[in-house]
């Protein structure tokens, strides 16, 4: 009787070309090790067991044909198949910098996220590369251009951002939209806070596949790889917590017609272009952000270019929505109000019935203005840092302070958020210390 087959730990060789191994190789290098926050999972699978017989083995008489695949780096290895997987690719990575390069940041004003300029027919020619490319989908792989494999990464480089971002900050780079409002190039975004690594996902818009807009292509990063695929809006799974957002360095060049919603068209009017009387484009503009912030219930019809109460009263809402009162809460968009509705900024306009809204207690109890991710980086000095330390220590974490909290970043601000982070039971890059638009809201709310 022939002895049973050994078993050993097998490394794929360097010059072996089938579809397993090159995957093997070409994301190897990238990944994190398991020290360092990588997932195990993932490197588990590029050390496989194998029959050390190569064509045929005898076991208790019986021939047993050569394994026709070992799984190599998440790979069949001679079919170069993946598991299927209809769902989005989440768990997802965290915010990083481009894989083997380091961070690089476009210039921008403090506490706002820095874009880069880009077009749409761009955007969505970068996406087809992955596409075509049929870009396997990891949480903790990087591709050749260094941009992380998973949802966000492949937004990340469509929107040809300088750094891996991920559900929980790609919104800091873009501008709340309408359904109406959808163009190639916009993403649907849903970020799950309460757990952001259960649901969290992120496609990018390719156009309507009919008048209806019932449904879309989608173009986005999910298992086994890269896709593009008719989707029901705004998605398979937790639609109605979709979000549409368009990022704000998006210029004209739009597949099949032409799009203008650039840097330069968020600048503010004038005060002549709202009020009684007026009747022009920004109008239209200004209803149609106020509904994307919750002033839908405002509106009878329209919005439309023609000024209406109901443009003031939805201004005045998202006015008082930010805390503001008396002649800063008039109802007449100024210079402050435009730029929040336009590039995102503040609190979205609360519910009919809630404190702070209309017909509700009359107190704003939301959290101040999100001042932006980079005024919370080593050296930065910000009146939002010292509130920040304010608020950790009123909520009981403040324990890594030895005085202030004080309006510098120190590793102490860092250590104090990350414990609140985990206490609202996140882990890896959701508690990284680093606090994004839901660890402010949690803190002030």
């Amino acid at each position: 009787m022939e002895a049973a087959p050994v078993f050993e730990e097998f490394t794929p060789e360097s010059d072996c070309d089938c579809p397993g191994c090159i995957h093997w190789r070409r994301t190897a290098p990238h990944a994190l090790p398991r020290r360092l926050g990588g997932h195990p999972a993932a490197h588990g699978a590029r050390r496989a067991l194998v029959l050390a017989a190569a064509a045929g083995t005898v076991l208790g008489g019986q021939t047993l044909p050569a394994a026709a695949s070992v799984e190599v780096g998440g790979h069949l290895a001679g079919t170069g198949a993946v598991p299927a997987d209809d769902g989005p690719g989440t768990p997802q990575g965290g915010a990083s910098p481009l894989h083997g390069r380091p961070a690089t940041a476009a210039p921008g004003p403090p506490g706002v996220a820095a874009v880069r300029a880009t077009t749409r027919t761009a955007i969505i020619n970068r996406a087809k590369k992955w596409v075509a490319a049929k870009v396997p989908y990891s949480m903790d792989a990087y591709w050749s251009d260094g941009y992380r494999q998973d949802c966000s990464g492949f937004v990340s480089m469509a929107w040809n951002l300088s750094g891996n971002e991920w559900t929980g900050s790609l919104g800091t780079y873009a501008v709340r939209i309408a359904k109406d409002e959808l163009q190639p190039g916009d993403i649907l975004l849903f970020h799950n806070p309460a757990d952001p690594n259960k649901g969290s996902h992120v496609t990018l818009f390719g156009g309507w596949t009919d008048y209806t807009h019932s449904h879309y292509i989608a173009y986005e990063q999910a298992r086994p790889h890269a896709r593009k695929q008719a989707t029901p809006y705004a998605y398979w799974t937790n639609g109605n917590s979709y979000l549409a957002y368009r990022y704000k360095g998006v210029g004209g060049g739009s597949p099949g017609g032409s799009g203008t919603s650039g840097p330069a068209s968020t600048r503010y009017p004038g005060a002549g272009s709202f009020g009684p009387g007026a009747n022009n484009k920004y109008v239209t503009r200004l209803g149609k952000a106020l509904v994307a912030r919750g002033g839908k219930r405002f509106y009878r019809s329209g919005p439309g270019p023609r000024w209406s109460d109901a443009d003031r009263r939805a201004t005045q809402a998202f006015q008082r929505a930010q805390g503001w009162r008396g002649k800063d809460a008039d109802g007449l968009p100024g210079p402050t109000t435009w730029a929040y509705l336009m590039t995102g900024k503040g609190r979205d306009i609360p519910g009919a019935g809630a404190p702070g809204a209309p017909g509700g207690t009359g107190r704003s109890t939301g959290a101040p203005a999100y001042p932006g991710r980079d005024v919370f980086r080593p050296g930065r000095s910000h009146p939002a840092i010292e509130r920040l330390g304010g608020q950790l220590v009123k909520k009981g974490f403040g324990t890594y302070y030895a005085r202030g909290p004080g309006p510098v970043w120190s590793e102490s601000d860092r250590r104090n958020v990350e414990a609140f982070q985990r206490a609202q039971g996140w882990r890896g890059a959701a508690a990284d210390g680093l606090p994004g638009p839901e660890t402010w809201r949690r803190l002030f709310r």
